[in-house]
């Protein structure tokens, strides 16, 4: 089960999301609905460990989600999160640096992850 227990973030005196209590059943797909600043956004990147929530824990069977287990949870933003002018090798070399992998490393496996997609 995933799990917020009473998780907020403030960006100086703002207040993005204020006391969330969320349960969310193992094999369930789950979506967040709400208008601009609602606080979406920032929930779900505190659930990705991009950004830490002020208050409250996150949880994931019991434990507590770190960054080194973030990638196991699935994302579907609205807005592509890729740069136009960026090309497609450059972008997959820059996000596997971000998840901790050399260069090299990325270069190597770049090939067989887009023969399969």
């Amino acid at each position: 089960m995933l799990e917020f227990q009473h998780v907020s973030k403030q960006f100086g005196a703002f207040t993005a999301v204020e006391e969330l209590n969320l349960s969310i059943p193992e094999n369930e797909i789950f979506g967040l609905l709400g208008g601009n600043g609602a606080g979406k956004t920032t929930t779900f990147r505190m659930l990705l460990r991009l950004i830490d929530q002020t208050k409250g824990t996150i949880s994931w069977k019991g434990e507590r989600i770190s960054y080194d287990s973030s990638h196991l949870i699935g994302y579907l933003p609205e807005e592509r999160g890729l740069y136009p002018k960026m090309k497609v090798k450059e972008q997959l070399i820059y996000l596997g640096k971000l998840r901790g992998m050399k260069k090299s490393e990325v270069e190597k496996e770049i090939t067989s992850w887009l023969e399969s997609v």
